[in-house]
């Protein structure tokens, strides 16, 4: 699975994991396949309006999912900072097929729209929801590593 961290991201998305706040959160949200823009693209996006604005679109049939029990973990044997998330179940999804998800930071969950989504990761997923249910395993979402 290809990954990216989104340019904007760099250096902020463990901090950004760990925020206490009391309507933030971490969302999923997947993109469809067809149209989906090149990492060397998306990455330089600076909101989830900007990521769906060109020609990527977001798979809506299947919805969006928040992260739960999301853990920053300092590596210190390593020299990184690990981030990790439950694993995401979609029940019964249909729709058109999915070629990435994105996790945004949503600062605001209670009425937050997409210019306030703040895409952290890229990940490419290739699934075509059929009715069946579908369970991601999340492990380790993101590795952020010093290279002083």
């Amino acid at each position: 699975m290809a990954s990216i961290v989104f340019n904007q991201a760099l250096g902020r998305i463990a901090h950004l994991a760990s925020l206490p706040a009391a309507n933030d959160g971490l969302v999923l949200i997947a993109l469809e396949a067809s149209g989906l823009e090149t990492d060397a693209v998306l990455r330089d996006k600076q909101t989830f309006a900007a990521v769906v604005a060109g020609t990527t679109n977001e798979q809506t049939s299947v919805g969006r999912k928040p992260l739960s029990a999301v853990t920053v973990t300092v590596d210190d044997a390593n020299d990184r900072v690990a981030i990790d998330a439950a694993d995401i179940t979609w029940t019964a999804p249909t729709g058109n097929p999915v070629g990435a998800v994105v996790i945004c930071y949503d600062p605001d969950t209670t009425s937050g729209t997409d210019a306030d989504l703040i895409p952290l990761t890229k990940h490419d997923l290739t699934w075509t929801p059929d009715g069946n249910n579908f369970v991601l395993t999340i492990a380790d979402f993101c590795r952020v590593s010093s290279t002083a």
